[in-house]
């Protein structure tokens, strides 16, 4: 595992992946990401690249040809993930196209991300290059998953997502079987700026939001306060989600979305997909605001 530390904050990251395992406060040790109990959900915080979610009978056509990816895309468990550079405050990674991702993502490609700490806040910087001679196609997105409670003398019950500002949104209903999205999507903020949590909220899976006004969210207890915000200014779509027994809560900034039940697996047409031209870079962050109450 590799570290980076502050006066306030330490965190750790996996080569596996580049997987973000760790947030912690340097003063109290207080931990504040889920721990990965693989009797629950074996994850951090993946990353999610080239696509988001699943899609549709596991495979996309480019070009009327068929490829096949893994939920989420291939960068988490990813043992290929070299580190690119280390300094004081930051450190990077990189997956760099070879012949075996050719197969499954035909383009020629550099992905890099970037963990730097400044104060109180994690940035998680990704960088997307198009080393290839044709207009690259992909979606981009994080998956942290926050420990809830933080501390011993809370429940789950006792905390709350808060919103930047009131929402009138949906939810877009996600399919238990194969993890497509439906057509359909049902009310589910009504002129509120608050998420109570509870175990059973996920019991359809994820809440997955494409409307939000909010490009930031605070995770808060009702005993000790703000916890953390996730500022996503850069991503337009939003996944809140746990296993319904789990202690914990991701919130994931997303640029794309699952395949819906309905699409044609047209990887250009594909909801949200990004297209990024030869030759060119693009780049995308979120941060991870750790309230100061909790490390001083």
């Amino acid at each position: 595992m590799f570290t980076l530390k502050n006066d306030l904050l330490k965190i750790g990251i996996k080569k596996t992946g580049a997987e973000l395992c760790e947030i912690s406060s340097i003063k109290h040790q207080t931990q504040f990401m889920w721990d990965a109990n693989p009797d629950v959900w074996a994850g951090y915080a993946p990353n999610l690249f080239p696509i988001i979610g699943a899609l549709k009978n596991n495979t996309y056509f480019l070009e009327d040809k068929p490829y096949s990816l893994p939920k989420h895309g291939f960068i988490r468990d990813n043992d290929k993930i070299e580190l690119a550079e280390q300094t004081q405050d930051s450190i990077t990674f990189k997956l760099t196209y070879d012949q075996e991702s050719l197969i499954a993502y035909p383009f020629k490609f550099e992905f890099l991300i970037t963990y730097k700490l400044n104060g109180n806040t994690l940035d998680i910087i990704h960088t997307i290059k198009n080393l290839d001679n044709k207009t690259m196609y992909f979606s981009l997105g994080g998956h942290p998953a926050f420990k809830c409670p933080v501390y011993n003398n809370e429940a789950y019950e006792n905390y709350n997502l808060v919103f930047e500002h009131t929402e009138n949104s949906e939810t877009h209903m996600v399919s238990l079987s194969d993890g497509l999205i439906f057509d359909e999507s049902i009310p589910f903020l009504d002129n509120s700026d608050t998420i109570k949590l509870k175990h059973n909220l996920f019991d359809k899976d994820a809440l997955i939001f494409k409307d939000l006004k909010s490009r930031k969210i605070t995770l808060n207890s009702a005993h000790s306060g703000d916890i953390l915000t996730v500022s996503y200014h850069d991503f337009p779509y939003l996944g809140i989600w746990a296993k319904p027994n789990g202690d914990y809560v991701c919130i994931e900034p997303w640029l794309g979305i699952a395949d819906s039940v309905s699409h044609n697996q047209d990887f250009k047409t594909k909801d949200g997909i990004l297209s990024l031209e030869s030759g060119k870079t693009f780049k995308a962050s979120y941060s991870i605001e750790i309230h100061n109450t909790h490390l001083v």
